[in-house]
């Protein structure tokens, strides 16, 4: 049978998206609740959680860790979205197709909804009940903690923020883009791997994998920025080049960016064609890449 991205999705989304509703408290004080939920709940795209619950089923892994896993790294992407749309960042006012949430807020609250969300995703890796393994509670914690801090995406940030107005070399975009947005996306791969027991062959072959597709979300995502508009991305289009921020379309132009997006695919579904796992755990995680590199938003 063909694999269906679409229907094996609408089955994962549905126990993120309730996952989500329950975890995210509506009763904190001051409309912190309001804030947090409308910077997460109801729009996205929800990649992340799916690369976590595409890898956790490539290696047989645990499903409550998994699930856990898909809502914090979630959070972690809604807390920095609120934080790089802020005045003092990127100064956004469009998310998700609707206003940002320091627009909708103000920015104090906005600021404590990142804090809040960015600390309840680690609350989530951590039940106080058995449901999850220590062991993995730690390892779970420990890339979740990598990625958003400087050697990922608050380390992207800051040479994204330190780059307006410079030309940068090929090399020092990819880091950037590396950092800022492949890390996140790299760590959902190794979360969800991280929630079976996968030898170091399969490992090696979906960091390979996170990484080649971490890279290929931004490349497509520069691309998108110059050939769609903002109703279509939910976002506002064109922002990087009225920032004068360095992209892979202003580096290299447009035509080759897209051959490197392509590139990109082809290195994510080769590594896990070498990975050794069976051809029906990776089905996911194989559509999810196509997904990522030929999306319009």
């Amino acid at each position: 049978m063909t694999f269906q991205l679409n229907e094996w999705s609408a089955v994962r989304l549905a126990q993120v998206e309730h996952a989500l509703q329950q975890w995210i408290a509506q009763d904190a004080p001051a409309g912190l609740g309001e804030a947090m939920r409308y910077a997460v709940l109801d729009g996205g795209k929800r990649l992340r959680p799916l690369l976590v619950l595409a890898a956790c089923e490539a290696v047989g892994g645990h499903a409550e860790a998994a699930l856990r896993a898909a809502c914090a790294v979630e959070l972690t992407h809604a807390y920095s979205l609120v934080h790089d749309d802020m005045p003092c960042m990127d100064n956004d006012i469009l998310r998700r197709g609707k206003p940002t949430v320091h627009v909708r807020f103000g920015e104090a609250l906005a600021l404590l909804a990142g804090d809040a969300l960015q600390a309840l995703a680690f609350e989530l890796l951590t039940p106080c009940d058995p449901s999850v393994p220590a062991t993995t509670q730690a390892t779970l914690c420990r890339l979740l903690a990598r990625a958003a801090g400087y050697e990922g995406m608050a380390g992207g940030q800051a040479i994204d923020l330190a780059s307006i107005g410079r030309a940068l070399t090929e090399d020092e975009l990819r880091r950037m883009h590396r950092l800022k947005t492949g890390a996140l996306l790299h760590a959902s791969v190794a979360m969800g791997a991280a929630c079976g027991t996968a030898d170091a062959g399969v490992q090696a072959a979906l960091t390979t994998y996170g990484a080649a597709l971490g890279l290929a979300f931004q490349v497509v995502d520069d691309i998108l920025d110059v050939t769609t508009d903002s109703a279509t991305l939910g976002k506002t289009a064109g922002k990087d080049a009225a920032n004068d921020k360095p992209t892979y379309v202003s580096l290299l132009g447009l035509g080759p960016s897209q051959a490197y997006a392509a590139n990109l695919l082809a290195q994510a579904l080769g590594a896990l064609e070498a990975s050794g796992l069976p051809a029906g755990r990776t089905h996911a995680l194989r559509a999810l890449a196509d997904m990522v590199v030929n999306r319009d938003k």
